[in-house]
């Protein structure tokens, strides 16, 4: 296994004509050599023989911060997925807090109203102590964000003339507004700005931004890529060898590192992304609809709707439509409460992405936007079967009253 510095910027030719569904099985592996093992092992070392004289750039892997060889398996594929390079982190915010760190000093950050919590929480700590200021958007309203990189841009930086960096979720967590990525991309680049896309939702096999020229891709490897509620770990991909080198060197030395057995663990995630993603997204699918019907139920968010905001932008440049759904409960927050703890098969957990069905009542949360409705449930569609999925669901529903 090579090291880090040893990897081409982009995925190889004879990788680039495989479809998603077998880059996720077939990269980051060993030669096949007669008698050598199928799966990268777990390299459990935190440090490596070196030889006396030689300069450690000419000697691969030297000390377990910097590298190790199950990372690199892993980026490797991830990178193959998303067309780039990948970094692994320790978990989803370290690889948010290395994407922010692209702001120059006293820059601003263009967010979404209804990004993933931690997100706004690490801006917003960001912003009380100084280092960047930001502006929140709608996200799905393409002219109000154009109109906020204007006034983002006028503030010189240090990165290709602007302080700006955009920071999209499409779609957002737990909303599911969905941004018109390609005209926000487009618009960003010719005010000079970076743009950062959280990829957790559509994973590569729903989106790939740095296709529509986006600058990093952050994913929450915990989700879908690890796939199995059983690791926390973050990730960037990158096209261009200078961001590449500034969030290594960020990941270097703030300690940002992943431990080998975590990332053993999302490596052999990754291998059944696409079976997994295929039916959690048509069960989420065939939930909405019938959500949509139930007298229960207020609201159904999901792209796959034809009357959802997002439906026609979604089908335009996505995959897949996701597996998440939100749900707004009829009477209020405490019917919301009442079918969260109704439920028997599904998870009342915070996490999602996982094998198992979740869900919870987002604004439990303190740390959650105030304008996301106290009604709404997040569900996290498994890959069980959805009958089952369904009449869980709809026993809780049934059961709703207003509080």
């Amino acid at each position: 296994m090579s090291g880090p510095d040893e990897r081409p910027d982009s995925v190889s030719h004879s990788q680039s004509r495989l479809r998603p569904g077998t880059l996720a099985v077939t990269a980051g592996r060993p030669s096949p050599q007669p008698g050598a093992p199928v799966n990268v092992p777990v390299v459990l070392s935190s440090t490596y023989v070196g030889v006396p004289g030689s300069s450690p750039a000419d000697l691969g892997p030297v000390y377990g911060r910097w590298s190790n060889d199950t990372w690199v398996a892993f980026e490797d594929v991830l990178g193959a997925l998303e067309g780039g390079r990948a970094l692994l982190f320790g978990s989803g915010m370290a690889a948010i807090s290395g994407a922010l760190s692209l702001v120059s000093p006293g820059g601003r950050v263009v967010l979404p109203r209804h990004p993933y919590s931690g997100t706004m929480g690490l801006v917003r700590a960001l912003e009380q102590a100084g280092h960047l200021a930001a502006t929140v958007v709608d996200i799905a309203e393409t002219d109000g964000v154009v109109s906020a990189l204007d006034d983002a841009v006028r503030t010189p930086g240090a990165l290709g003339g602007s302080a700006a960096l955009l920071w999209i979720e499409t779609p957002t967590n737990p909303m599911l507004e969905v941004a018109d990525l390609p005209a926000l991309v487009k618009a960003a680049h010719a005010r000079g700005a970076l743009v950062v896309v959280d990829n957790t939702f559509a994973t590569p096999l729903g989106l790939r931004p740095l296709d529509h020229r986006a600058d990093v891709v952050v994913h929450s490897v915990t989700k879908y890529l690890c796939g199995h509620s059983d690791a926390v770990l973050g990730a960037t991909v990158v096209r261009d060898a200078r961001l590449h080198d500034r969030l290594l060197g960020h990941r270097t030395m703030h300690g940002a590192v992943a431990g080998p057995f975590e990332a053993f663990l999302a490596l052999r995630g990754l291998r059944t992304l696409a079976l997994r993603v295929e039916r959690a997204t048509a069960n989420a699918a065939v939930l909405a609809a019938r959500l949509a019907q139930h007298p229960a139920v207020e609201r159904v968010r999901h792209p796959s709707l034809p009357a959802d905001p997002g439906h026609a932008r979604a089908a335009a440049q996505m995959a897949h439509f996701g597996a998440i759904v939100a749900v707004e409960v009829r009477g209020g927050a405490g019917a919301a409460e009442q079918v969260a703890a109704a439920v028997r098969l599904w998870v009342h957990a915070t996490s999602l992405g996982g094998v198992e069905s979740t869900l919870e009542r987002r604004r439990r949360h303190a740390a959650e936007a105030p304008t996301v409705p106290e009604n709404l449930i997040r569900l996290s569609v498994g890959i069980e079967d959805v009958e089952d999925l369904w009449a869980d669901l709809a026993q809780a529903l049934d059961g709703a009253r207003p509080v």
